[in-house]
């Protein structure tokens, strides 16, 4: 391409006709041919293309279909070459020929050196420019990150602490009753009970289970005060210690009339001892068991949220990532009544689980705040041809149409100060539509917000590209 080509275009005024000739002489003419495309969407920035004639349309993809955001027709309209500037630049849209013609293709690095000799302030204001805003962009996004993390550390460590702290009490409990038991055998041993007794003994036992505690505390109060009158009046000591156990497996002062016929004199208080000692022995475990099963949960969901056993790209089912982000975040949800819909027949998609349990995250939480921890969350899937849909419902006031509008714009938000970044709903957007091909979208009015997160079965080739980089 010839200098006294590019001398017409206005995006070359005030270079001298020596700088247009470096400009020519380091870049190439490239044909416009409708429907090709020259660059594309995601891909490092490597070029700079300046139109000389015909058309260029800039698309980018949203959801399942391909949108014109812009049109390229005046001559000396431009696209790309950001690495001249920034080394992770990249093409916000792809070019794709509309009307035959021609276009200079120019490397960034010869648009780089050009710069720099040419317009060294510029160069510089350009790109510190980028820089500033890449570390602005950046910092903020670790920080949503780590209040994200510091939310769910904490949420998690809540929900840990009960079933750890349930479990640590059964044990410490747990070893009384065992000595309890071992001091009862001796004292049955010292008063010679017989096997024919200790067998009789043991065949009452069997007739007691341990159970869950009575929801009515005075009808409790009243079994263990009949037993604790029972065993007084029959010289048994430390009815604190041997009523409520009897009570809770269902014993009676009848049952202990049978238990006081097999156990003769002195050995009733050991023999009771020993069967209190083996019911709460079995209740304690049970405890033991419950919460240690609690806590083997919670750490399961922790490695379903966070998909630290598997590769990026998987089958998933959405119902799995939606439950496991609501176990880490149910510190949030005391007062909040969660309604699951899921959709029968739903099937599983190829998507990246980890990062859209990112977005349950950011669209869960902010259901839960906007109802100001009371209300219904609403959770809905359902399969729409060849897509899935996910609904986040909360019953808060709704969004304002300004504010839905901007909902996905990085940094807004109507969180006071010190409570949001504004960049949880645009991760979201990114992730859904730039890394899965998909589309998300609110329908907010008074007492109804959802947001609709739609996601191919199978993503588009541009939802498997290089991870985007924030």
């Amino acid at each position: 391409m010839r200098a006294d080509q590019l001398r017409p275009l206005p995006i070359f005024d005030g270079l001298s006709d020596g700088q247009l000739a470096e400009l020519a002489e380091g870049g190439t003419e490239i044909p416009i041919e409708p429907g090709v495309d020259l660059f594309r969407e995601g891909e490092h920035a490597d070029f700079w293309w300046v139109l000389i004639d015909g058309a260029i349309d800039l698309v980018r993809h949203v959801g399942r279909e391909d949108t014109v955001v812009a049109r390229m027709d005046v001559p000396g309209r431009w696209a790309g070459g950001f690495r001249a500037w920034d080394e992770h630049g990249v093409y916000l849209a792809t070019g794709r020929g509309a009307a035959a013609g021609r276009v200079l293709r120019v490397p960034a690095e010869v648009l780089r050196e050009r710069s720099n000799a040419w317009f060294p302030f510029g160069g510089h204001l350009i790109q510190g420019l980028y820089h500033t805003a890449r570390s602005i962009e950046s910092t903020a996004r670790q920080r949503e990150s780590l209040v994200t993390l510091g939310t769910l550390a904490a949420g998690l460590a809540h929900e840990i602490n009960n079933p750890a702290a349930a479990a640590t009490r059964a044990v410490d409990a747990l070893q009384a009753a065992c000595a309890t038991l071992v001091s009862s055998l001796g004292r049955l041993a010292a008063d010679e009970l017989s096997a024919a007794q200790f067998t009789a003994l043991e065949e009452l036992r069997r007739e007691l289970e341990p159970r869950a505690p009575d929801p009515d505390p005075l009808a409790r109060a009243d079994r263990e005060q009949a037993l604790s009158s029972w065993l007084a009046r029959h010289g048994v000591s430390g009815t604190w210690a041997i009523a409520p156990p009897l009570a809770a497996a269902g014993a009676d002062p009848a049952w202990c009339a049978r238990a006081a016929a097999v156990l003769e004199g002195p050995a009733l208080q050991p023999g009771l001892e020993w069967v209190a000692g083996t019911v709460s022995a079995a209740t304690l475990l049970g405890e033991v068991k419950e919460s240690t099963r609690r806590i083997s949960e919670l750490v399961a969901a922790v490695r379903s949220y966070s998909q630290l056993d598997r590769s990026s790209l998987q089958r998933v089912d959405l119902t799995d990532g939606l439950d496991s982000t609501l176990v880490m975040l149910g510190h949030k949800l005391g007062g909040v009544t969660v309604l699951r819909e899921y959709g029968a027949g739903v099937p599983p998609i190829e998507a990246y689980a980890g990062e859209l349990n990112r977005v349950w995250t950011n669209l869960i939480d902010n259901a839960v705040d906007a109802m100001d921890g009371s209300g219904t969350l609403r959770l809905a899937t359902r399969a729409e041809g060849d897509s899935v849909v996910v609904e986040v419902g909360d019953t808060g006031p709704g969004m304002p149409p300004e504010v839905a509008g901007r909902a996905f714009e990085a940094f807004y938000t109507t969180k006071e100060v010190g409570k949001g970044t504004g960049l949880g709903l645009d991760i979201a957007r990114r992730i859904v539509e730039e890394r899965h091909g998909g589309a998300i979208a609110i329908d907010s009015r008074p007492g109804r917000t959802v947001l609709s997160v739609r996601l191919p079965i199978r993503p588009p080739a541009t939802g498997r590209g290089p991870r985007p980089r924030s």
